[in-house]
Order: C-alpha cells, then structure tokens, then sequence
C-alpha cells in the first residue's frame, strides 16, 4: 500500500504535474480569449445568440454560490441534427474531475496554473467561512491520478505556508484514512494518526463506501456532492429535470441525451428496441469509462446481458454517433460534428470537458481539455463501437491501478484546438451548460439535508432505491 506524503511549501516542480506535451503548450488565442471574458460580456453575447433566454436567470446562474458543489466538470459532445441545428450536449457531470495537468498556461508567469486558481477562488475561501473545523491538518486525499492530486497538495503547501499530507485512500480497506465522530484522520509517513481539518477529495471509485456523507472535517467535495449527482449518474438525471423545471420558462435548459431511469437489466433489451436498435447501457455509479455499454447491434446487447453486475438500476440513454447509425429520439436524430478531417480524411468524434470552481463572482472556467476516439467515424462501424464512440482516456489495469492513452488527448492550445471546429460561442455555450449542471446538482445535495445537517436517507432511498448501492453508503 502506498505511503503518506508529507509535502512542504515551496516545492512545486512542473515537470511533477503536468503531462509532457503540456508542459510547453500555448494557450490558443480563441480559448484565452474565452477565459479573458467577463461575465457581463459573456452575458451580452449570449443573449445576442439566444434572445429567448431570460436575462434576470441567467445572470442568477452565472452568480450562484454553491452551498455543496465547489467544483466539478462537464463532458459535453459536440452535435447537430440534418437540419444543421448544432448544440453542445452533456453527457455527465464529474465531481472532482481531471483536467489541470492537460492545461496550457494562461499567462507566462502563470507556474500553477489551474492548480492555484481553483486553490484560491473555491477551496481557500470556502474554508474560511467555515465556523466549526476540528483542530487539524491540511490533506488532499485520493484513489487515482497521482500527477494530479499532488499538484494540488504542493500548490496548497505554497499557498498557506504549511505542510500538506497527500494521502492515498483506496477501495477495498487500503488506506491511510479513517473517520472518528465525523472528523477524518490520517497515518502520516511515520505511521502517526494526524487529525486533518479540511481536505481536497480526489477519491473517485465509490467515495460514499469510505467517505461518510457528512463530515467535521470540511472535504471538498463532500461524499454527497457524489451521491447527489458528481457520481451518480441516476440522481444526476433527476437533479437536471428538476432544475430543468423549475429554469423552464427562462429559455435556458440543460441539454442531455434522451434518457431512460431506473432500468432494472432484464428490462434493458425493451429500451434499446425503443432507441432503434442503438443506444447507450451506463452503471450510474461507475466513472472514467467504465460500467459504460455502446450498442449498435445484437451481438453487443447479448454481450452486455451476459456479464455480471454489481447493482441493480441502470440508465439507458439515446446513442449519438453517425447520421447513418445515430438513436432515433422523440426529438428526432443527434449525430457528431466531429473533429476537422485530418490529412487522411478521417474524421473522429471528441468530446470536450469542462472544468468549472466556485469564486466570489459564480462558477468560473478553470481548465478544459479534448478528447477523441480511437476510430474514426464512418457510415458503417466495423469491429467494436466503443473504439469509434469512447474518448475517455482512463485504463484500469487491476484494482487501484490505473493508466492514461495520451496519445488521444487534445490540448486547448495552438495545435490541437484548431482540429476541434469550435469556436468561442461554442465554449461559451459548453460553460453555461456546465454551470447548469452543477447548480442541480448542488440544490440535490441541499435536498438531501435536514434542517439538523443530516442526510435524508428515506428521500435519497426513494429517489434511488438500489439496494447494494444503500447498503455501500456510509452515515458515520
């Protein structure tokens, strides 16, 4: 099992932190401009585009203050329909997500990029306006993505003056954490119990299972951002109808694949007949790739139904890929836009992820970066479809071990961005439906607490009975 670190100010290398084709990117004109708009420009411009959008709301989006959700991030797909009607659509919204040590820096003296901007705009002022923090240490703890993870434990260290404990906090009973009366506690690198105030979470593989829901000890984000929607596909649905409804008549909407809940799997062959023969299989509790089924064909359903499943439920969503082999929807057929054909002519299907942190002035862009496929996109699909339709770069190679396929990823800087075919409103566009999502999902996570700060177990239970997930959650 991995050790404690114990990391202390003034320390922070680049080359610790950032992949290597990153470290000397440049930003993109078109995506420094992007992050250069003030909210009153991106307001004025989006207006202009959509004149059926309330001003008042979207200015309200825009200034929300998270009670829960600090920060997160969308992976959205870049569609249009046969009419050329193009939209960025949301295909899940991740607490604690990737995405700093893919990210060109904004300026040339900008050393920690992304890593102290969302340190200084969400973590940091979060926890000072919190009241009753047990006496205790700074942590960043995680289950993956060490590049990552220590990036922010080191820019912490600078940033306060203290040393930071980086602490590993696996599944499966391997780890250097645990909780006493809501307060977390870590074995440091002498194997000394430490008492830790507030911590980063990076933890990703079922948080709820180790992490209980409410803590002392204040964690950004908290077990149930997760639960809430970060990590639970199923809840997120709901949470987006819900705000869906309550936004609807301001002309703003979050805009996801059609989406069917609370499937039970021998149900699931009914559904995707009703999506033309393709869709989407996702577990809701699963991330970086996996518990995720493309099916274009019988082959790959039967596939599907004869593996072993872990829970109960299941969301089946519509599948957008090709003209040709795209979900026949109630609104009709979605297929990508794709990247720009390279020197062969290929094109492929990418997605784009949108990092987003809480600040004083609303949800604000922090980091982005691209995604493409292994395959390229063709009117017939040829082997596997998830080698044409997944662009998550994630490879598990056994329990708590895992890689990435760099060779897919598309960095917003000179290079790469231009492959994309977007553009600045189109950036924009993917920002606002980000911020959307996070704002659902964190008035999920305020749903789910009592007047008392506890969670409401019989409402989350009713609102996603899946047994074995209820019986992974821990309260305390």
């Amino acid at each position: 099992m991995k050790k404690t670190e114990v990391l202390e100010p003034q320390n922070f290398e680049q080359d610790n932190h950032f992949y290597p084709k990153a470290l000397n990117s440049q930003l993109h004109p078109i995506v420094s401009h992007f992050f250069n708009l003030d909210k009153k420009r991106i307001i004025k411009r989006y207006l202009h585009l959509n004149p059926q959008v309330d001003e008042k709301t979207l200015k309200e989006v825009l200034s929300y203050q998270p009670k829960h959700f600090f920060w997160g991030g969308s992976d959205l797909f870049y569609v249009t329909t046969e009419g050329g009607n193009r939209r960025m659509v949301v295909l899940e919204t991740n607490s604690c997500p990737s995405g700093q040590k893919s990210m060109p820096p904004r300026s040339d003296y900008d050393e920690h990029r992304g890593y102290k901007f969302l340190l200084e705009n969400a973590f940091l002022p979060a926890l000072k306006k919190k009241k009753k923090l047990p006496k205790g240490s700074l942590a960043v703890i995680y289950d993956k993505n060490y590049m990552e993870t220590s990036g922010y434990a080191q820019t912490l260290s600078d940033l306060t003056g203290e040393n930071v404990y980086l602490v590993p906090h696996f599944n499966n009973g391997q780890s250097n954490v645990h909780f006493e009366d809501g307060v977390m506690y870590i074995k440091d690198d002498k194997d000394e119990v430490v008492p830790i105030r507030a911590a980063i979470r990076y933890v990703t593989q079922k948080p709820w299972n180790r992490i209980p829901v409410v803590t002392k000890t204040f964690i950004c984000n908290s077990a149930l951002v997760c639960l809430s929607g970060g990590r639970n596909k199923l809840l997120a649905n709901k949470a987006y109808e819900l705000y869906n409804s309550k936004i609807g008549e301001s002309g703003l909407k979050i805009i996801v694949p059609e989406t069917i809940k609370d499937v039970s799997k021998p149900e699931i062959p009914l559904w995707v007949n009703r999506f033309g023969g393709k869709a989407v299989i996702k577990n809701p509790y699963s991330n970086a790739g996996q518990g995720v089924w493309t099916i274009t064909n019988e082959e790959e359903l039967e596939n599907f139904l004869a593996e072993e499943q872990n829970y109960d439920q299941f969301i089946v969503q519509s599948l957008i890929g090709h003209y040709e082999w795209s979900s026949t929807t109630q609104h009709g057929k979605f297929f990508h836009v794709g990247t720009v054909p390279n020197l062969k002519g290929k094109i492929f299907i990418s997605d784009l992820r949108v990092m987003v942190c809480a600040s004083k002035d609303g949800y604000r862009p922090c980091a982005l970066y691209a995604r493409r496929a292994k395959l390229p996109l063709e009117k017939e699909i040829k082997g596997s479809s998830w080698e044409v339709l997944g662009t998550n770069l994630s490879i598990k190679n056994g329990e708590n071990n895992w890689d990435s396929d760099t060779s897919r990823l598309m960095l917003m800087d000179r290079k790469d961005f231009n492959s994309l075919g977007i553009g600045i409103d189109d950036l924009v566009e993917a920002y606002i439906q980000t911020t959307l999502t996070m704002i659902a999902i964190d008035k999920m996570a305020s749903t789910l607490i009592n007047s008392k700060g506890q969670f409401k177990m019989k409402l989350f239970s009713s609102l996603d009975n899946d047994k074995k997930l209820l019986s992974e959650i821990m309260i305390k």
